[in-house]
């Protein structure tokens, strides 16, 4: 890890694999509620089936009236350790390298990029830096009543991605284009593809760089312009074993 990062390069970094495994939660869950509860530590998604999920961790809440963020290990409240000890590595981490969204215990939206005026959008923000530290990628972002949007991350076997596919790589990274907080659009393809589990390589394109990605039975081209966006991006299949 650099001994330079910024709240930004965390949401590159977390911005591509974590849109993903947010299509694939709503797929999983489809019309559900959910329930929490903390001093059980037992966290349920309800709807054509019961989900317990087998761990998860409370990061946070976003309040409208403060218009600020408060993160759960510092929660007067008192929540149990277990459900709030990830949200202490994350102010670690962010003590670590300078991070102060992170390592703040209360985090003003107007702080946060683009200056959210909404609950939910301020948990979104902090919930995909969390990630992208953690390497914890499924979120879920509730009604914590009043206002107040509760920001968790959710763990079950259900949850995790299956393997890359090339229809949903091509459709997750068509789909990325149009995320508000994607700034470093190179960086943020990079390690998806890293962190997906598909090769990539580097060459020049026809008017800047061209990340190469490739995955069972497909491969996917990203070219960059000479600003460092996304220009275009192209896909083939190919046989088994790259025949």
């Amino acid at each position: 890890m650099p001994e330079s990062l910024t709240l930004t390069n965390l949401l590159d970094d977390a911005a591509i694999l974590s849109l993903e495994h947010q299509i694939h939660l709503e797929e999983v869950l489809g019309e559900h509620s959910w329930s929490v509860d903390l001093r059980e530590q037992r966290f349920e998604f309800t709807g054509s089936r019961t989900i317990t999920c087998t761990r998860f961790h409370l990061l946070g809440s976003a309040a409208p009236g403060p218009e600020s963020w408060l993160w759960s290990w510092a929660n007067p409240s008192g929540f149990p350790e277990p459900v709030t000890a990830l949200s202490g590595t994350l102010r670690d981490f962010g003590q670590r390298f300078g991070i102060a969204e992170l390592a703040s215990a209360e985090v003003p939206f107007a702080a946060l990029p683009t200056s959210p005026a909404e609950p939910h959008f301020a948990a979104a923000i902090l919930s995909e830096a969390a990630k992208a530290v953690t390497g914890h990628w499924t979120s879920y972002n509730g009604d914590a009543g009043g206002g107040t949007r509760a920001a968790f991350l959710v763990e079950h076997p259900d949850f995790q991605l299956p393997p890359p596919e090339p229809v949903r790589v091509m459709r997750v990274l068509q789909q990325a284009l149009t995320l508000p907080l994607l700034t470093d659009h190179r960086r943020a393809v990079h390690g998806y593809a890293v962190r997906r589990g598909l090769g990539v390589s580097h060459s020049d394109g026809a008017g800047g760089d061209r990340l190469t990605l490739t995955g069972p039975g497909f491969e996917a081209t990203v070219d960059f312009d000479e600003h460092g966006r996304v220009g275009n991006i192209t896909g083939s299949l190919s046989a088994p074993g790259g025949a």
